[in-house]
């Protein structure tokens, strides 16, 4: 029988607690009892934990009462993961982590082991819209900005909240065969593995700075003129600049080549496009600047994982 422990604090998110303990509830009705796994909750506080949306949790155990050990170590995520500190709580994963088999966090939860220091050294990911806080906290892990989970030796983190399903189902997968896994999944009416990545959900570029400089007025104008062509030799053109130094410039405040920035962008027009009206592919591709829908196919597949047909039946 394997221990599963998650780990509860105020302001974490019901969902990343939820789902994951509901796949290995329900891998045990495939499992023999000598199999099943045992389910724990374990909380910073003694009283009802309450949790982002107002619910609140009674946890099994008080952390300084749980178990020496534990085969699997869980922690969610939520606000109270990246806008609160638990000194306590780290301290006890401190001790914790290093005496069980696995360790892991559910979407934003990846903060609460950075700030234990459990993250160093190891590849992790998290909520698409955190990544870049999470690089910023933590420089010296690595953070995948795309994975649905990463696993890395004993560590396995996830993305935003239904992904933490996906690292369960994986878990599940790993100490009892892929089989049961696909059983779970069928429970629970999801897919044992997801095509793409987080990207499909987020946005590939990020707003415009409104402070008003050479390169954001570049970046406005090709913007709103998706459908034009563009070189670098053009945008820097529209910046009165010569190509490399314009290209230096760029790549230094956006932290991404011209050209990337102009496929980001248009593949980025296109979602919203597919998302929002019924026009025909040929159409779509045109408008957002990529002249065909091959070549739309193939910057989809690329930086998405799907293809055009594919996206807009999953997001429309």
């Amino acid at each position: 029988m394997k221990t599963v422990a998650m780990v509860l604090f105020p302001d974490f998110l019901m969902l990343d607690m939820a789902g994951p303990l509901e796949v290995f509830s329900v891998a045990n009705r495939y499992l023999k009892p000598e199999w099943h796994y045992q389910l724990t909750t374990l909380g910073t506080e003694r009283g009802p934990l309450r949790a982002s949306n107002g619910v609140q949790v009674q946890a099994d155990l008080h952390i300084d009462d749980a178990a020496a050990r534990y085969d699997l170590l869980l922690v969610p995520g939520g606000p109270g993961a990246y806008n609160q500190r638990f000194p306590p709580l780290f301290a006890w994963l401190k001790g914790a982590v290093p005496r069980a088999e696995r360790f892991g966090s559910i979407c934003t939860g990846a903060f609460i082991l950075g700030h234990a220091g459990l993250i160093d050294g190891y590849r992790v990911t998290t909520h698409w819209n955190y990544t870049e806080r999470l690089i910023k906290a933590f420089p010296q892990a690595t953070v995948a900005t795309d994975q649905i989970y990463v696993e890395d030796r004993n560590l396995i983190t996830s993305g935003g909240v239904t992904a933490g399903i996906d690292l369960a189902l994986a878990v599940v997968a790993r100490d009892h065969g892929k089989k049961i896994a696909q059983d779970v999944a069928k429970v629970l009416l999801v897919v044992m593995k997801r095509q793409g990545g987080q990207a499909q959900f987020s946005p590939l570029m990020a707003a415009v700075s409104p402070q008003e400089t050479a390169i954001t007025r570049v970046q406005n104008y090709v913007l709103e003129h998706l459908d034009e062509a563009f070189t670098v030799e053009r945008m820097a053109g529209l910046a009165n600049m010569s190509a490399r130094h314009f290209a230096r410039l760029f790549i230094r405040d956006i932290n991404m080549t011209p050209m990337a920035f102009l496929q980001n962008a248009r593949v980025d027009c296109a979602r919203n496009l597919l998302e929002t009206s019924d026009l025909p592919l040929k159409t779509v591709a045109y408008k957002s600047g990529f002249g065909s829908v091959r070549h739309m196919r193939s910057l989809f597949a690329e930086k998405l994982g799907l293809t055009p047909a594919q996206y807009r039946e999953q997001f429309s």
